[in-house]
């Protein structure tokens, strides 16, 4: 088993991450970075980290004594907490050397820190988040989902602007959504039979037609044709009350229809211990439920719970 992280933002909580792990624990992932940006950083923190330079992943060593690195260069050096669009093809740079290590090297799992969208806008690069990049490198439809003790969200659209949400819904994605979600719970969760709450699209889901007809002609007829194959599919649900216990119990995963309907709510639940997971990859592949906090860059004051939680998630969905 080889867990390949890539920090993110060089000028964010990424690095901080990883060095505060590495001080405290010998099994680290195999970290594809710029190491005098981990060097730097490391001074600053105070963290004594010794760094193995690597020049393939057949070298590296899960229980190696120092945080064993992948090096490349960072265009400009930063000082934390200060992004420069520079640096935004560093990041996915970083993000495709990664990948392609995974997808070539057999159990291997890729651990993504959090990553700046607007600097790499800025540079000209359009990218709106990790999920359609990844996709756009290894194939396939991939559903974002996070998870943290007691719940799991999944999405049928993710970094959208709330005005083309509902265009996006149609049949054809809930579906291949639907289905994704069905076959990973079963396949890499190792649930015999689970069973998936749906969100409606609208206040109330639909209110019977009078808040909007989506669930009507469209969520209500697929998820009952999908149950007739044997899916356990509960809903169209009003997102506002299907997130309380009553309906939770026996739950196995939740389906949001957008990114703030679901994610708020796991994210009051478990911040600091959930995990982002992208599921319909060819690949393994989890990251941490944060952004890059650019304030707490630098300061020894960012929490690793979640980076650790995605690295012992991440070695669960590869069997180990």
């Amino acid at each position: 088993m080889i867990l390949v992280h890539t920090p993110g933002e060089p000028a964010g909580i990424g690095p901080d991450l990883i060095l505060q792990l590495a001080a405290r624990d010998s099994a680290t992932p195999l970290v594809v970075a710029d190491p005098e940006l981990l060097r730097r950083r490391a001074r600053r923190l105070g963290l004594s980290v010794r760094l193995e330079l690597l020049d393939s992943i057949d070298r590296y060593r899960p229980q190696g004594a120092a945080l064993q690195v992948l090096p490349v260069p960072l265009p400009r050096q930063v000082e934390p907490g200060r992004p420069h669009a520079d640096n935004a093809e560093y990041v996915l740079e970083t993000l495709r050397l990664a990948t392609k290590l995974c997808l070539e090297t057999p159990r291997a799992a890729l651990v993504t820190g959090p990553v700046h969208k607007g600097v790499i806008n800025e540079a000209g690069i359009p990218f709106t988040g990790h999920t359609e990049f990844l996709a756009g490198l290894s194939g396939g439809h991939p559903v974002m989902m996070l998870a943290c003790p007691g719940l799991r969200v999944a999405l049928a659209t993710t970094h959208l602007p709330l005005r083309q949400v509902a265009e996006a819904i149609t049949a054809e994605r809930l579906e291949r959504v639907l289905r994704i979600l069905h076959r990973e719970l079963r396949e890499r969760f190792r649930i015999a039979d689970p069973r998936i709450l749906v969100c409606g699209l609208n206040p109330h889901a639909g209110e019977g037609g009078h808040l909007g007809t989506e669930e009507r002609e469209l969520i209500a007829p697929l998820l009952e044709r999908l149950r007739r194959e044997g899916m356990q599919l509960v809903g169209p649900l009003p997102a506002d009350t299907l997130f309380t216990p009553r309906h939770l119990e026996g739950a196995d995963a939740v389906l949001a229809m957008y990114h703030d309907q679901g994610l708020p709510v796991l994210k009051h639940l478990g911040f600091g211990r959930a995990v982002n997971i992208t599921l319909g990859l060819p690949l393994v592949r989890t990251s941490v439920d944060h952004g890059t906090a650019l304030d707490l860059a630098g300061t020894g004051a960012a929490d690793s719970g979640s980076l650790k939680a995605a690295l012992e998630t991440a070695a669960d969905l590869l069997g180990d």
